[in-house]
């Protein structure tokens, strides 16, 4: 039996129950692809049910203020990919009618949407017969097939792509695409995958020359940059504190946070309580400085992130803080709103 017959019968027999496969519309497909980019399903499967119910269609999400998208993604990481979600939302709600395009090219147009998530929406909702290709697609062809080509070179791509294109069924796009990342997911998956129980075992290259480890190939790592994050949260005399809005781009963009004082390095508590009262907020008359979380190292694709919390306090009321109700209702980043439920007072 053929590779990608051994595939499909596979993933007849072991697909997950997963909603947006019951009824394999765009909006649902798109919003779950976009929400698994860099996420497993499990950690995905709540938030799109969130916004399934809170926006049941696209023209629903492009209504909504961006204010609540990106509390409702809260959590999930990767805050662009909601600020891009909601952005393609509008355009498709109010250039597009509310219906998304119809195949592999227009569909690569919409922001946020590349070769990946196209080709998914495009074989899973319309039958095109578009290979895709991601991480678990990589693993399984380049074990499979013995691949040693380096999957973080430009190259690889355009090369898996054309082998996952030459083995795709005719009329099968929708299962072969479902069946590889499927099967990536569950049985090909990168740590000690049960090989001798798998169905494709007999051909599999890396499994037969001891090469399963090995495959597939990366080589360039990822740089990360380390940064000092001190996050002062100021309570006034009336226990109110102060928020800012992220405008700049880069991490957690547009989301909101306490007011951020960045240093090169760790620093200790005479040092802080100095930059807090002369520099960072030498308008405000500080009474005292206290360490209110101690160093917690928050990792994201490309930079590690060393926080702590001061408390900062000043014994009269300032204009522009927020109570702790009102500060809970705003979206922020999962690290803030972790220090927020446990240990803010």
């Amino acid at each position: 039996m053929s590779f990608s017959k051994l595939l499909i019968n596979w993933y007849l027999q072991n697909r997950r129950d997963l909603p947006w496969r019951k009824t394999p519309q765009p909006y649902p497909v798109w919003l779950s692809e976009i929400m698994l980019q860099q996420t497993r399903v499990a950690q995905g499967m709540p938030y799109f049910f969130k916004f399934t119910k809170a926006f049941p269609t696209v023209n629903d999400l492009a209504a909504a203020p961006e204010e609540q998208v990106l509390k409702l993604w809260q959590g999930l990481g990767y805050y662009s990919r909601a600020r891009n979600l909601h952005a393609t939302a509008k355009y498709i709600a109010n250039e597009l009618g509310g219906k998304f395009p119809d195949g592999y090219e227009g569909l690569l147009k919409l922001k946020g949407v590349g070769d990946y998530t196209a080709a998914a929406i495009a074989s899973i909702c319309y039958g095109e017969a578009v290979p895709v290709v991601d991480g678990n697609v990589y693993r399984v062809l380049s074990r499979y097939f013995g691949i040693e080509a380096d999957i973080s070179l430009p190259a690889a791509k355009p090369l898996f792509k054309k082998l996952a294109a030459k083995h795709l069924p005719p009329g099968q796009a929708s299962e072969f695409n479902q069946a590889m990342m499927e099967f990536g997911a569950l049985q090909c998956v990168p740590k000690n995958p049960n090989c001798p129980g798998c169905v494709l075992n007999k051909e599999c290259v890396a499994f037969n020359t001891g090469r399963v480890a090995s495959l597939p190939v990366k080589l360039r790592k990822t740089k990360v940059t380390n940064r000092y994050f001190n996050y002062i949260v100021v309570k006034d005399g009336q226990g109110r504190s102060l928020v800012n809005k992220r405008s700049a781009k880069g991490i957690w963009h547009n989301l909101y946070e306490f007011p951020l004082l960045e240093t090169e390095s760790h620093v200790n508590h005479d040092d802080v309580a100095l930059l807090i009262k002369d520099d960072f907020f030498k308008d405000l008359l500080i009474t005292s400085v206290t360490l209110l979380q101690d160093t917690i190292v928050h990792k994201l694709s490309h930079q590690h992130l060393h926080i702590r919390f001061w408390q900062a306090n000043v014994s009269a009321a300032i204009n522009s803080a927020l109570s702790h109700e009102e500060i809970k209702l705003l979206p922020v980043p999962v690290v803030i709103y972790n220090f927020i439920e446990k240990h803010w007072d």
